[in-house]
């Protein structure tokens, strides 16, 4: 026998019960998803500004190992410094290879490029040195369609920054690169800092 004032829960207390549970379980699990869609997102962001990063380093390693290289350029009748830069390409001829190549060689002739034949693609091209038309023959080393945007600037001799640079006008070769690579994910764009690399300006 049960005891006067004891009761079970009734059928309205049951489902209103089960209906307080139930919708304190959906706000958890939405909390959930909220939570770990911002942590795909960070992840997302982190992973592309390390992407950055490493395309940067290669970038800056090769830039900074720049060489006043001369040789026949193309019609170019006597030997000129092989370096050419436009805001979103540069021929250059390097002591440090972005790749390394068969056999290790003193200089490689290196073309950075956003080329946008299938899309906006970061190209680079390398040659190794001596050999004939360099930056035309060079072989494609990197093709990443993950950069989408690529700039550089050349610091002229009186300290201002200008968007293209040919070595034989110029007579010489800038004092500094500047150079921003940027990347598009999920329809936001990450950027990095501008890289400033100062050049070696000697000649052969």
């Amino acid at each position: 026998m049960r005891r006067r004032g004891q009761r079970g829960f009734t059928l309205l207390e049951l489902i209103l019960a089960l209906a307080i549970v139930g919708a304190l379980v959906a706000v958890a699990f939405g909390g959930l998803r909220v939570a770990l869609a911002a942590w795909t997102q960070g992840e997302d962001r982190a992973e592309a500004h390390q992407h950055l990063r490493s395309v940067a380093l290669i970038l800056g390693r090769t830039l900074a190992g720049t060489y006043p290289y001369r040789a026949a350029a193309e019609l170019a009748p006597n030997p000129v410094i092989l370096f050419r830069g436009t805001e979103n390409r540069v021929e250059l001829v390097t002591q440090a290879a972005p790749f390394p190549l068969a056999i290790p060689v003193a200089f490689t002739a290196v073309v950075i490029a956003l080329e946008t034949d299938q899309g906006p693609a970061l190209v680079v091209r390398q040659r190794a040195l001596p050999n004939r038309d360099p930056f035309i023959q060079a072989a494609v080393a990197l093709h990443d369609p993950g950069i989408q945007a690529l700039e550089f600037r050349y610091l002229n001799q009186s300290g201002a920054w200008q968007p293209t640079w040919d070595a034989e006008a110029e007579q010489g070769l800038p004092r500094a690169v500047q150079v921003t690579v940027a990347t598009t994910r999920g329809g936001r764009t990450e950027t990095l800092p501008p890289l400033t690399v100062v050049l070696r300006t000697g000649t052969l």
